[in-house]
């Protein structure tokens, strides 16, 4: 019967090791290391098609440390969790990045939080982030990103905060966000949304931020916004809102600040209780 060396003798005594084997093992080392930990794989290919897709890092914050001599847990902005290692966490915000959103990033199955603010990040939002079925947390603001705000943004049904400020969005906002039961705060101000504002969105009724300033909204205020019981900052100005205030939003206790100036609203403004 043919006898095999045993390995931890071939380690033992590596000056007779043959050439090919020292192959072989690495080759069976980083299999199973991808086996372990998929962040090696799925992961890092889903970040470098982004990497891909940026044209411009002026101060090389991704060309010189997302490089596959590393893992990916280790790389700028990257937040991976310890049972896993699988990117569960990616901030970019003020990078100065300039290039558009890889449909790969939705392979990123982990990822629960998403910061990409202040950068040059423009195109449309790939479908494929619908994949993303963890994320709690998604701030796309002050970009360029343009076409209309997603419906399938209602899919999320863990995102606590959505920022999309400052942008090229067109068209109205969706009522499919009023399927994000926990969402906490919502910034669309400073985009290029039309219609008005949908009785659906005041089913969110965790919001405590809601900020639609500046942008093309017409209509009047829902009286429905007196769902929003937990609401401490509301943003409305610079619109084409009309109608009366409501007299509901005397009732929000919890108002702290409150903006709806340059629009064509009348009445006064209801007192909140102290």
């Amino acid at each position: 019967m043919m006898r095999l060396t045993p390995i931890s003798n071939l380690m033992a005594k590596p000056s007779f090791l043959p050439p090919f084997m020292f192959g072989l093992l690495f080759a069976t080392f980083e299999v199973i290391l991808s086996a372990k930990y998929p962040s090696f794989t799925v992961d890092q290919s889903a970040l470098l098609a982004l990497k891909s897709h940026i044209t411009h890092d002026p101060h090389n914050f991704l060309a010189t440390n997302w490089s596959t001599s590393t893992s990916v847990c280790n790389w700028i902005g990257v937040t991976c969790g310890s049972r896993h290692h699988r990117v569960t966490a990616l901030n970019l915000s003020s990078m100065d990045l300039t290039g558009t959103i890889s449909s790969q990033l939705g392979n990123l199955s982990f990822l629960a939080w998403l910061d990409i603010h202040q950068n040059s990040f423009h195109g449309s939002l790939p479908i494929e982030l619908t994949n993303l079925r963890s994320m709690k947390y998604l701030d796309f603001g002050n970009n360029s990103f343009n076409g209309e705000i997603p419906s399938w943004f209602g899919c999320f049904i863990k995102l606590q905060r959505l920022s999309l400020y400052l942008n090229n969005f067109i068209g109205v906002i969706p009522s499919t966000l009023g399927n994000l039961s926990k969402l906490e705060r919502l910034s669309l101000g400073g985009n290029q949304i039309s219609g008005r504002i949908p009785n659906s969105l005041f089913k969110c009724k965790e919001l405590k931020y809601l900020s639609l300033y500046n942008n093309s909204l017409e209509g009047s205020i829902p009286t429905e916004i007196g769902n929003l019981t937990l609401l401490d900052t509301l943003y409305l100005g610079d619109n084409h809102l009309k109608g009366e205030i409501p007299i509901i939003i005397g009732n929000l206790t919890s108002l702290q600040s409150l903006h709806l100036s340059n629009n064509k609203l009348t009445g006064e403004i209801p007192l909140v209780p102290s």
